[in-house]
């Protein structure tokens, strides 16, 4: 069986990371010597699985993962993952792909905090298709029947670090150290 493509979604604005004092895109920040979309991206190459990044500028999330499912309509799935997600580590995006084997629909959690990437099997196609706005697809988890949503508890504070402030990114920089 083939594997799901990533989604790279990186066509956000940014806006409360410039509110907190943030100058240009979150994710051009530097993290650790790194702009955070590329430390995001290095996790996605080292985890062997075909990527897409969207980031054609899209109104919202909704927006971005339609537009990725289309331009990736032929994958056996999707992960969906904002740009913005420096720490997670590949293991974690092998483990989300791989629970779409059985599942239709895997949600990554941390410390009993959801995360990302959230992973549907192509199955969920046309549902995925059909986003629009800045919600995402917690729709479509939420849409789901009994049994067809895996809660995967993992142990990868990356898949909750996102980076939507400077103090974001500083307690970003504080993990990336303890690495």
């Amino acid at each position: 069986m083939s594997q799901p493509v990533v989604l790279v979604l990186a066509s956000g604005r940014g806006e409360r990371f410039i509110a907190s004092g943030g100058s240009g895109s979150k994710l051009q920040a530097r993290l650790g010597g790194k702009p955070v979309l590329e430390r995001t991206l290095d996790a996605v190459r080292a985890s062997g699985l075909q990527w897409h990044l969207e980031d054609s500028g899209r109104e919202g999330m909704g927006d971005s993962i339609a537009a990725g499912v289309r331009a990736t309509h032929t994958a056996s799935g999707w992960l969906v993952l904002p740009g913005d997600l420096p720490l997670v580590r590949p293991e974690t995006l092998q483990a989300v792909a791989n629970a779409l084997a059985t599942q239709r629909i895997a949600v990554p959690h941390h410390n009993g905090q959801r995360g990302h990437p959230v992973g549907f099997a192509a199955s969920c196609r046309d549902e995925l298709l059909q986003l629009t706005g800045a919600q995402g697809a917690a729709a479509v988890v939420r849409a789901q029947p009994p049994g067809a949503v895996l809660h995967l508890e993992l142990d990868d504070p990356g898949i909750v670090t996102d980076i939507d402030t400077i103090a974001d990114l500083a307690a970003a920089e504080r993990l990336l150290s303890a690495r």
